[in-house]
């Protein structure tokens, strides 16, 4: 029976992958192994047959799923089973389910359950009274006057018919096949409606859009089923679901009819049944599918959710970053003053101080004296400003430094200071600048996050980075789950510097965790820098298995060995030597080969292929290339913006209903999704990220609602009413001249050229 189960969900999952069995089962295997996703993605290509990261997530997740679905098949089984009630139909019904919700259909009638109505009815012997009235539909009264029996608890005929009812309404409202077919149609046919609680219009005004509503299940998107349920909870919205938009319930409760039979044919009990047809709509089946699409609903609408927040939090993560450059981080603040740190070109932190250029201080000229001291002193090249409270005048400041003190050639970026404070507090921070003050240490992290965001916000729980919608009403362990995963891949997908990763960064590398992280930092810091990847093997339990899984995302610049230094795998590196040997350690030949020549019985070509790729441009960073956005002089809040104005800002945050943009004025403008483009766009991530630099204009500005429309579009017109969908297919992107990132040639390929080639791969 395992062994059928197991085939079936690799089968099941090759059909939704749309890939091979064979290549479902490979990658099953390697992940029961302790494999990684991104160790699986990267160097098992043979093996899986080239599933790439996306692929192997969702099979991973699916596999989760189904392997939770065969757990409760057993244990239905076994229940049924112990009752004494399982046939081989019932058994074959109950291995046919393809779902979780299909299951509970089906064992619903097994289910062990607090004594019902019907149950006390069939223990006083009304059971043949229903059966009876179904299957011949008599006059009810007539036959019910034998089941009259006090001793049981059954006074006269009025009790005797009741006891039959809830038999049968308990009966037709745990038949499986009905109840899948009523759900799917309702769910087709129904709809959400919602209307304002009395007296609670004014408190509730951000639901206002609301207060009348109704739209069918399958319309709704997903901001707009949680921004319904955090209506309800909060208390402002009343929240029904109306089984249909036309015809009300007649279609449900003749379907119900038919089932079982049941029509108007003039009998004595027709009547009778029919109104017990109806009781089980309205008392039993309609409030068990309210509460399955409730449920149906919620988790759509959360995994959308988890979607969204998990690829902002990837654009987040892979944003350009600054590099090894000395910056100075500035975390705004009026009262408390502007804290100050300057970073080396490592990260190292140099210099920390305290400024009070703003209310009620207002000592400007100081201020800009001391930065511009720290700036020489330390020879800072980028300002990395915090956009919170005071960010607006800040930024101001810096760019006053900048214009007064042009010697110093200082740019000034915004940067999102999401999490600063969480890491500012917590432990890790504590350890890493123990001698610095908790206010200071968000200006630490600011300067890093420019510097690269992903070696800063990896120290971060992802969770508090906040780049989702309705992130507090999901489910914690599913949004843990998705975003651990992304920050995973970000980590892998880029690689990390073994000498100088951080505790928090080198736990995401695959095979490493926090202990191993740990050691690894201790080894370091005890015998000097790792000279090749083979001296992990001397780390305190990081054995081989863990060896063989993180060893290629670790990069070794100016080590023992060049190819260290590159994403090729410790395992494969004689093919590596064997190619550079075919070119003569000149990798501009790396063209001119055939991948396929360098095949063996162990790596195949899409391991060859890789190679190629890796030694041809060793050391490429995947990411982007720098950039920063230039806010307009003179728009510095709400009430400076007007409409027709067009702008350039920064992407914060992508929902499913549009994109957030910073353009300087403390308050994020919105593009809605129908605004990003003249072509029809299903997903604004296919036409915006966060982090993009963009150029939007000004549609309308609501100051009392702090309410910015933006739009992508410049030809649009401000004033007008929203822009409508228009055509069919794929959106484009808006212009935004994002200079092509130059690949770094990295210390790999200067080894390779200089004499030493052929010590270092003979």
């Amino acid at each position: 029976m395992l062994g059928v189960t197991t085939r079936s969900v690799n089968q099941r999952i090759a059909e939704e992958l749309g890939v091979r069995e064979g290549q479902v089962a490979a990658a099953v295997e390697l992940l029961d192994g302790g494999a990684t996703v991104p160790f699986i993605a990267r160097y098992r290509k043979e093996a899986t047959g080239a599933l790439d990261d996306a692929q192997l997530r969702l099979l991973e997740e699916r596999l989760r799923y189904l392997r939770e679905l065969d757990e409760r098949r057993a244990a239905i089984l076994e229940s049924i089973r112990a009752q004494g009630k399982l046939d081989e139909a019932l058994e074959a019904q109950i291995m046919a389910a393809d779902s979780k919700a299909r299951l509970e259909d089906i064992y619903l009638p097994y289910k062990p359950k607090r004594r019902t109505k019907a149950q006390i009815a069939r223990e006083a012997g009304l059971e043949p009274l229903a059966d009876r009235l179904l299957a011949e539909s008599p006059d009810p009264h007539a036959v019910a006057a034998a089941f009259v029996d006090p001793d049981k608890g059954v006074a006269d005929v009025a009790a005797a018919l009741d006891g039959a009812r809830a038999i049968l309404v308990e009966r037709f409202a745990e038949d499986a096949d009905l109840i899948g077919d009523l759900r799917e149609r309702m769910w087709s046919r129904g709809q959400l409606t919602s209307r304002v609680r009395e007296g609670r219009a004014e408190a509730g005004a951000k639901f206002a859009d609301y207060f009348e509503f109704a739209e069918p299940f399958t319309k709704l998107p997903s901001h707009r089923i949680l921004a319904l349920f955090r209506g309800e909870k909060e208390e402002v919205l009343e929240l029904s679901l109306a089984p249909s938009t036309d015809d009300g319930d007649s279609d449900y409760t003749d379907r119900i009819a038919r089932r079982f039979a049941i029509s108007d044919q003039g009998r004595p009990g027709d009547r009778w049944l029919l109104e017990t047809v109806r009781w089980a709509w309205r008392t039993r089946i309609l409030v068990r599918l309210g509460i399955d699409l409730r449920m149906r609903l919620w988790q759509a609408a959360e995994d959308e959710a988890v979607r969204v927040f998990a690829a902002n939090l990837r654009d987040l993560l892979l944003a350009a970053p600054a590099g090894a450059r000395p910056t100075m981080g500035l975390d705004p603040g009026y009262r408390t003053g502007v804290k100050v740190a300057v970073v080396d070109a490592t990260g190292k932190v140099v210099a920390t101080h305290t400024i009070y250029p703003h209310e009620p201080h207002r000592r400007w000229d100081e201020s800009l004296a001391i930065l511009a001291r720290l700036a020489q002193l330390h020879k800072v090249e980028l300002v990395a400003i915090g956009n919170g409270t005071a960010s607006r005048e800040t930024d101001k400041l810096a760019a006053d430094l900048i214009r007064t003190y042009p010697q110093l050639k200082l740019t000034k970026v915004m940067v999102s200071e999401a999490g600063a404070s969480v890491y500012s507090a917590s432990a890790y921070a504590s350890q890493e600048l123990p001698d610095l003050d908790v206010s200071l240490r968000g200006a630490v992290s600011i300067a890093r996050r420019l510097q690269d965001p992903l070696a800063e916000l990896v120290k971060i729980d992802p969770k508090s980075i906040g780049v989702g919608q309705y992130q507090h009403d999901v489910s914690e362990v599913k949004l843990s789950r998705s975003l651990d995963a992304v920050v995973e891949d970000c980590v892998n997908g880029v690689g990390v510097d073994l000498n100088t990763a951080s505790v928090p960064l080198l736990a995401r590398v695959s095979g490493i965790g926090t202990g191993l992280a740990q050691n690894i930092v201790l080894h370091r810091e005890t015998h000097g820098p790792f000279r090749n990847r083979r001296a992990l093997l001397e780390v305190p339990r990081l054995g081989p298995k863990a060896f063989e899984q993180c060893a290629g995302f670790l990069r070794i610049r100016g080590g023992d060995e060049p190819l260290d230094a590159s994403s090729v795998h410790p395992e494969a590196y004689p093919v590596a030597r064997r190619i550079l040997a075919a070119v003569g350690g000149d990798v501009s030949g790396l063209r001119r080969l055939k991948p396929e020549d360098f095949v063996d019985e162990r790596f195949g070509l899409p391991t060859v292929t890789d190679i190629l790729r890796e030694l041809e441009k060793p050391g490429r960073d995947p990411r982007p290339a720098f950039r920063t956005a230039a806010f307009a002089e003179g728009v510095e809040t709400l009430a400076d913006l007007k409409p027709g104005m067009v702008l350039e800002g920064v992407v914060t945050n992508v929902a499913a209903f549009g994109a957030f943009v910073d353009v300087g004025v403390h308050q994020d403008g919105l593009v809605h999704v129908s605004a990003m483009s003249r072509s029809f766009v299903k997903d604004p991530r296919e036409v915006v990220k966060p982090g993009d630099v963009v150029r939007v204009k000004v549609l309308d500005v609501d100051i009392p609602r702090k309410r910015i429309s933006l739009t992508l579009r410049l030809e649009d017109e401000a004033g007008a009413e929203r822009p409508q969908r228009t055509g069919q297919g794929r959106s484009q992107r808006p212009q935004r001249s994002q200079p092509k990132r130059q690949e770094p040639v990295g210390a790999m390929a200067d080894a390779l050229r200089r004499a030493g080639l052929d010590r270092g791969l003979r």
